[in-house]
């Protein structure tokens, strides 16, 4: 096996992903920024052959991303937990990628884990905060009012992600039968339920502000199916709903930042407060595993010991 620097190995590793992988240009990039980085600490500690990497280098490699000034790189900058496991996915997809190509003859970071990240915890509005939202909207009497007010009543009365509501057809809501179908991630169709409120703004908008919007719409812009049409008559784009939202918040007040997936976290954390069961919230959400739904029990569990740290005497 011939030996390789660890300049040219980075620099086989980028072509690669470019050319052979075929990766977007700002991918691409983040390995350059990311593998560069890789590539002065190792020559900080005087490594220049690929094969010279050992474990213990990576794993130094890896502590100096969160603590630069303890590990002797104090000209790097501190990385955050989410930043630090990208560079040392990066570092660990390069050193693989070099054992398959037999530039090394074993993968020294390969027992090296990245970083663990803290969960975040979703934030969900007060349902003062998601009424106070909807009452913000235009004139209901408007088309674009009457528009903005369904829209957000569908997005927080089904809970479901913006891609799914600018993709809904006329004919997936069923007015009689109080749900909607929504085609989620990997095509995957779900029949949810919705209130009296999402009900009586569905109709509104469905009799009359609908129509006018599609009135509005040139000849060449047909609406089609397409359940929410933007002024122009055609189907309404992410971009447009999350407009909608960012502006009914400001309207009424809010400052926390506030888009479309805050609506679906505030549905999910209402329900299990209403003593939902978390399968059935999983199956509303139209999360593959339930796992992904049992974050929402931490949220409630959080918000119960607040209300015990508030209320009973001998919490304190």
């Amino acid at each position: 096996m011939t030996a390789i620097s660890v300049d040219d190995a980075i620099a086989g590793y980028i072509d690669h992903v470019s050319v052979e992988r075929g990766l977007s240009a700002n991918t691409v990039a983040a390995y350059k920024r990311d593998l560069a980085r890789y590539l002065r600490w190792c020559r900080s500690i005087e490594i220049g052959l690929l094969e010279e990497v050992e474990s213990s280098d990576v794993a130094r490699f890896a502590a100096s991303l969160r603590n630069p000034k303890a590990n002797g790189v104090a000209e790097e900058s501190t990385l955050s937990a989410s930043s630090a496991a990208r560079v040392v996915v990066a570092v660990r997809s390069f050193h693989k990628f070099a054992v398959l190509e037999g530039w090394s003859p074993s993968d020294p970071a390969a027992e090296v884990a990245p970083p663990s990240i803290p969960r975040r915890l979703p934030k969900a509005l007060p349902y003062a905060s998601i009424e106070a939202m909807i009452d913000a909207t235009h004139d209901p009497a408007t088309a674009v009012g009457s528009r903005d007010r369904a829209l957000l009543e569908v997005l927080y009365g089904t809970g479901t992600r913006i891609s799914e509501v600018v993709g809904l057809d006329v004919d997936d809501v069923d007015l009689d039968a109080s749900t909607v179908v929504v085609t989620g991630k990997g095509s995957k169709q779900r029949r949810l339920p919705f209130g009296e409120a999402a009900l009586a703004t569905l109709g509104a908008y469905l009799t009359r502000g609908r129509p006018a919007l599609a009135a509005a719409g040139s000849t060449k812009r047909r609406p089609g199916a397409a359940l929410f049409l933007g002024v122009r008559g055609a189907r309404m784009s992410r971009q447009a709903a999350w407009g909608v939202v960012r502006a009914s918040a400001e309207a009424a007040g809010i400052t926390d930042e506030v888009g479309p997936h805050t609506l679906r976290h505030s549905y999910a954390t209402h329900l299990m407060e209403g003593g939902a069961d978390v399968r059935v919230v999983q199956e509303l959400l139209g999360h593959a595993s339930v796992t992904t739904t049992q974050i929402y029990t931490l949220v409630t569990a959080d918000s119960l010991r607040e209300v015990y740290a508030a209320s009973h005497p001998r919490a304190q």
